[in-house]
């Protein structure tokens, strides 16, 4: 097994700036909304974007309720999650795209519905879906309370060759919260993992002391990272939301360009 190096610590990111979709030199790819079945009588609507040649296929998978905000016909989701307001960013890229919304049954996808055996069906059908619709290695992406689902699915799909690797931003790392990545079998997870926190996230469920601990509990990984992130801008609102540390407001781009990165050449 490869072993963690110490981890990365990445200073005064704030210098760099939202770049718009393209800035890869590709036009933005188009969108469609799909909603599929999942279970009897459910749904799960997904974006889905697919591009020629892409290096991987990304399962966004958003905190808070799980919502990924309106879509006008040829536009693309309008949450302000950071996983969601950049996936123009991640698109740039050239990966496919899956951004997640919760299922038809439900108006929250709290704690303990992430961890549940209905979400575990429903992110196996979606992870099917990537995989067979997108030709390439599927991840999952997530943010805030995202990395409980993504977490949770990793260890449900260990084994199944669904998923080829994992990336928790902001990950939930209360001992207080159902589901939390404190109660998860974390050793579990067989793919590569790369976390991603910022040094100053102060929301009270994802202390960043925490989370060198629960990096650790990834020993099942044959390859994992953990990455300290600083910088940002222009802060505002609830530390725990979007538009704030928590949600790398800020240094979006250079956010998804680390993440980018690792996914097409994983390094410990």
């Amino acid at each position: 097994m490869i072993r963690a190096r110490p981890v990365a610590l990445v200073v005064a990111l704030a210098v760099a700036l939202f770049r718009p979709a393209g800035a890869h030199g590709a036009e933005e790819p188009a969108g469609v909304v799909r909603a599929l079945p999942t279970r009897a009588d459910v749904t799960v609507p997904v974006f889905w974007v697919r591009q020629n040649a892409a290096p991987a296929t990304l399962v966004l998978l958003p905190g808070s309720a799980g919502g990924i905000g309106r879509v006008v016909p040829g536009g693309w989701p309008e949450s302000q999650n950071v996983m969601i307001r950049s996936a123009r960013l991640f698109a740039a890229h050239g990966f496919n795209l899956v951004i997640v919304s919760r299922p038809s049954d439900i108006a929250d996808l709290d704690y303990a519905a992430r961890v549940s055996d209905d979400h575990m069906s429903d992110l196996r059908a979606v992870a099917a879906f990537a995989r067979e619709a997108g030709a390439a290695p599927v991840w999952l992406v997530a943010t805030s309370r995202g990395t409980i689902s993504a977490a949770a699915a990793a260890i449900a799909m260990a084994g199944r060759g669904l998923v080829d690797g994992v990336v928790l931003a902001s990950s939930i790392v209360t001992h207080h919260r159902e589901g939390a990545l404190p109660y998860q079998r974390l050793e579990r997870i067989d793919v590569p993992v790369l976390m991603v926190h910022h040094r100053r996230d102060g929301c009270r469920l994802c202390d960043p002391r925490e989370v060198p601990t629960q990096f650790e509990r990834l020993s099942g990984a044959p390859i994992r990272k953990l990455v300290i992130v600083d910088g940002g801008s222009d802060l505002r609102g609830d530390p725990c939301e979007a538009f704030h540390w928590h949600g790398f407001v800020g240094m979006e781009a250079a956010f998804v360009d680390l993440v980018a990165a690792w996914i097409k050449r994983p390094l410990p």
